[in-house]
């Protein structure tokens, strides 16, 4: 018998609550490489656009294997009848992308990008690569699978005391862009379609949904940290894996942003172990695989006159009506498996994926009856279709076909109800719960590719890239807080493309950790809340700074000052290049000021007040506010 753990609310959740439930987790992310051209053609990559010259028609149906069996993923697709539109520009998309004509050479720059995280990662480099074919069942790659290859195995990242192992590194190329997925028409943008990506794959090391996001940060900034990988929405995709004891191994795709995975992977732990609860009750039942039942009446006629909105409609243009009948599942549909979520979902989502009913509601059921028809509906149903008290009864509608294979798929996913939990590919969802995407591809998804032969890795080349690799960002955490810098500038330095230039103007210059540290980081972030370019901030312009400030020119108040002059494109060359202010030229300044301010009506309560902010107009950051306080001070009361 199961535990008799009853999930806490989200927040409430401690790790002793996971370790009890035997959570697990791992990873896969999808990281854009940063290259001019896509990976097996010379088309360029990174051209993003909603416009297209041409529409291409294709429909995705199994094949036998070498072993003779059909994949189950391509039998799922091959149920949903879909019609698969690929939307074309002629500037990024050639004849490889539409499989008309064979691959290029791989792309050289993506293969030793790909070499030098593989490096970061501390994996063991393969000293010759063999590009593999990848199903890909869904459309998004219109050859039916996606080329790819393993550049370094069996590496680790450190986290919080303990190693994370990188199971593998691979180069791969990148899908299509879904538009729309609605009935059986599916449209894809091929612009993304053969970018380069890297996919790192970790163990299933993951303890709590906190430490997977945590993991994940540590993952995309390790490879940002190279300065050559796609920024932005979408650059970065992860597809996380999660499982619980007595579950299987469940893979949610397509994790856009970070933050959102705690929540994705609690909510589909809380599914797994309601979902084994589920099977426990209809064990209790006497129902089990070899005793499940049900069966198909279509019900049409008898409903021909509900109030009932979407029925109705779906009766007066000609739709049919099927009521399925699960023998013994009374109340089993309100059965919570994910937050404020059902079992109903799990069949809904199902009828809508494969049998392409996706206008929502595409089902009801008794087990809910006050929501949808008539309680004297349900029960002239419940008597045409020979149910018991003890049944449940599930309606869906569609044309003929449709509304078939909607009945079907609700008895399927009824029945592996007494299995326990689906091995499924999930979809994330915004509110943080998970919906059903397509049937886990099997064992034997990949296979050699036959156009391209092997590559050999050679020593030359990963002892060149060894030379320029840059320093793992947990020694360079390290070296910060041993500096001593502010604890908010630590990581973002550590991918920042200033990274390089702090290190020099700290060991080389002399400059203050702190001071450098602060410009390279806190003071981008002031600069764009008051809405200015800061991508006009070069390296090269701050190495400039960093040198006025080198050589006195201009003092530590004076490079935010200098920084905006740069963004703002005020003279900042003149002012970059001014000599050092001698004391004799600050004396001249401030009488000068004194003069002006004599020349005006004034408060002497404010005076000098007054006078140190004309002082420090004209000085721009040129010397330390402490010290013009002192001379202001000073030569004011001279005066008086």
């Amino acid at each position: 018998m199961m535990s008799q753990f009853i999930f806490k609310p989200f927040e409430e959740m401690k790790e002793a609550d996971y370790q009890e439930i035997g959570f697990k987790s791992g990873l896969e992310v999808h990281q854009q490489l940063l290259t001019a051209k896509k990976l097996f053609c010379r088309c360029p990559a990174g051209q993003y656009s909603r416009h297209y010259d041409a529409e291409i028609l294709r429909h995705m149906r199994p094949t036998l294997s070498e072993l003779g069996e059909y994949d189950g993923t391509a039998l799922m697709e091959f149920k949903t009848r879909k019609e698969i539109i690929y939307q074309i520009h002629h500037d990024t998309v050639c004849t490889y992308e539409m499989d008309d004509t064979p691959p290029f050479e791989l792309n050289e720059a993506a293969l030793d990008i790909a070499l030098e995280i593989a490096m970061l990662y501390d994996c063991a480099m393969v000293d010759e690569i063999h590009i593999a074919r990848k199903q890909y069942l869904d459309g998004s790659i219109p050859t039916g699978f996606q080329r790819t290859t393993i550049v370094g195995v069996d590496g680790c990242i450190p986290y919080q005391g303990r190693k994370i192992h990188i199971v593998q590194l691979g180069l791969e190329e990148d899908a299509c862009r879904e538009v729309s997925d609605v009935g059986h028409r599916r449209v894809y943008l091929t612009d993304r379609l053969g970018m380069p990506l890297v996919e790192t794959v970790t163990a299933p090391e993951m303890r709590t949904p906190q430490e997977v996001a945590e993991v994940g940060q540590l993952l995309r900034r390790l490879v940002r940290s190279t300065g050559k990988v796609r920024t932005g929405s979408g650059a970065a995709r992860q597809d996380v894996n999660v499982s619980v004891t007595g579950g299987t191994r469940v893979e949610i795709k397509g994790v856009y942003r970070i933050p959102n995975i705690p929540r994705l992977t609690y909510n589909e732990a809380m599914r797994q172990w309601n979902l084994l609860r589920l099977r426990e009750e209809l064990i209790r039942r006497g129902i089990t695989p070899e005793t499940f039942s049900a069966r198909v009446e279509n019900v049409t006629k008898l409903l021909r006159k509900t109030r009932y909105q979407p029925v109705q409609l779906a009766i007066s243009n000609g739709l049919i009506v099927n009521c399925v009948v699960l023998q013994g599942f009374k109340d089993l549909l309100r059965w919570p498996t994910q937050t404020d979520t059902y079992f109903s979902r799990e069949i809904s989502d199902r009828v809508r994926v494969i049998a392409c009913l996706t206008t929502l509601p595409n089902i009801l059921h008794s087990d809910s009856p006050g929501e949808t028809l008539a309680s004297s509906e349900w029960q002239n149903v419940k008597r045409a279709v020979g149910a018991t008290d003890d049944d449940t009864l599930v309606i869906v509608w569609g044309d003929p076909m449709d509304a078939k294979q909607g009945a079907q798929e609700i008895m399927i996913r009824a029945k592996e109800a007494t299995i326990g939990v689906p091995s499924e590919t999930r979809q994330a969802l915004e509110d943080g719960t998970n919906g059903f995407e397509r049937i886990l591809p099997g064992p034997n998804r990949m296979y050699p590719d036959t156009d391209l032969p092997p590559k050999q890795i050679k020593s030359e080349r990963l002892a060149r890239i060894r030379e320029t690799l840059p320093p793992q960002i947990w020694a360079l955490e390290n070296w910060y807080r041993e500096l001593g810098i502010p604890a908010d500038t630590i990581e973002p330095l550590t991918i920042s493309p200033f990274r390089d230039l702090f290190a020099k103007v700290v060991k080389e210059w002399g400059i203050s950790p702190k001071v450098a540290a602060i410009a390279c980081i806190q003071s981008p972030k002031r600069l764009k809340r008051k809405g200015l370019p800061i991508e006009r901030l070069a390296v090269s312009t701050m190495e400039g700074i960093f040198m006025a400030l080198k050589n006195g020119q201009i003092t530590a108040d004076g490079i935010l000052i200098l920084m905006e002059q740069a963004v703002r494109d005020d003279q900042f060359e003149k002012i970059r290049l001014l000599s050092p202010l001698k004391e004799t030229e600050l004396e001249t300044i401030i009488r000068k000021a004194i003069q002006d301010l004599k020349a005006t009506t004034y408060s002497a309560d404010h005076a000098e007040e007054i006078l140190m902010g004309m002082v420090m107009g004209k000085l721009r950051g040129r010397v330390p506010g402490k010290k013009v306080m002192e001379m202001v001070k000073f030569y004011w009361q001279e005066e008086k």
